[in-house]
């Protein structure tokens, strides 16, 4: 795995983040519940599913990614991030450009049809934020430190740089997913 320069890594996961933002504010916020938790023209996932999905996700990572950054006693600006070559490999397996093979979701994370459309919005808005404030915290901590484990491998602990990657790759996943469902014009 190559050197990333830190700034340049979380401008690029800032800029996914806001645009995540932005379609759940601007277009499924606002959004008929119907055609939320209207399932895909392929038997798959409503957009609420999606991001139901997600929220299940950011319920386990975004705590420990918030602990992560707290538990850093010194402030390191700039600087560069080395992915994992296990951490590099789930970030290129959950992003939508290059995994491109089709990954059945885990059981505790799989949502139900049933789904209060707006509340899912609601709370996916909120982790969004939350992510947004963890990235700035992020710019002043060592990416390569801090490491959280796996959601389904808790004994496997990735560096916060490759977490941070893996999920906002995920998210992207499921958001393009989410917009087949209805295209954001």
């Amino acid at each position: 795995m190559k050197l990333i320069d830190k700034d340049q890594l979380l401008d690029t996961l800032e800029d996914r983040v806001n645009t995540h933002l932005d379609a759940a504010v601007r277009v499924y916020q606002n959004m008929h519940s119907d055609l939320l938790l209207k399932p895909a023209a392929d038997g798959g996932w409503s957009i609420a599913q999606c991001l139901e999905h997600l929220n299940r996700y950011g319920n386990y990572y975004i705590p420990l990614i918030r602990r992560g950054l707290g538990r850093q006693d010194r402030c390191v600006q700039g600087g560069s991030f080395k992915s994992s070559f296990i951490g590099g490999y789930f970030t290129r397996l959950m992003d939508p450009d290059t995994g491109k093979k089709k990954i059945k979701a885990f059981k505790d994370y799989k949502p139900d049809r049933d789904l209060d459309a707006h509340a899912v919005v609601a709370e996916f808005i909120r982790q969004q934020e939350v992510l947004l404030i963890c990235l700035q915290w992020a710019r002043k901590a060592d990416l390569n430190k801090p490491r959280i484990p796996v959601s389904i491998m808790k004994w496997l602990k990735l560096r916060l740089g490759d977490v941070l990657q893996f999920v906002i790759a995920h998210d992207e996943r499921h958001m393009r997913q989410a917009q087949r469902n209805c295209p954001l014009d």
